[in-house]
């Protein structure tokens, strides 16, 4: 159940911060970093989980050392952006695993990836798979990374 209209209080808005720092924490050391009651915590966790507002928890990996070294922002540009040409285009990106975010965009191109491969030959056999194989796919711009200044998932709340 997605609700765009939640309102979040001081208490959400703690047990979210916490939670971007450190999710691995157990309901007792979230409450206590939170300065609530450890069932007001689970209440609490639980409706921004149902609610929508927690997405998923997730373990972030460090790329370079399992062997996913490159990372490309790529920009595509379709042939036509039909509404369902635009859809199926997602659809076949959500399949690869190295794509790890897809964005419709506007000005520009019509979408930006990031992908993350082991190295210029992946990212060569990853763009035949999804962009010159592709009937639809006019231009592709990509930019390799050469190095990661700053890389953060936490959203201010």
């Amino acid at each position: 159940m997605n609700n765009s209209n939640i309102t979040l209080d001081e208490i959400d808005r703690r047990i979210l911060n916490a939670l971007q720092i450190d999710a691995s924490q157990t309901n007792s050391e979230l409450a206590q970093a939170v300065h609530v009651s450890a069932p007001t915590c689970l209440r609490r966790v639980k409706h921004l989980r149902e609610s929508g507002v927690i997405e998923r928890q997730v373990a972030i990996v460090a790329p370079q050392l399992v062997g996913a070294r490159l990372t490309a922002i790529v920009e595509i540009t379709l042939d036509v952006q039909a509404a369902e040409r635009m859809a199926e285009f997602e659809e076949l990106v959500a399949q690869e695993a190295a794509v790890l975010q897809c964005y419709r965009v506007s000005p520009g191109p019509d979408f930006v990836l990031m992908v993350q491969v082991a190295d210029m030959p992946a990212y060569h056999a990853l763009a035949h798979r999804l962009f010159a194989a592709h009937a639809n796919v006019r231009n592709v711009k990509s930019y390799f990374s050469t190095f990661r200044s700053k890389f953060e998932t936490r959203i201010a709340v």
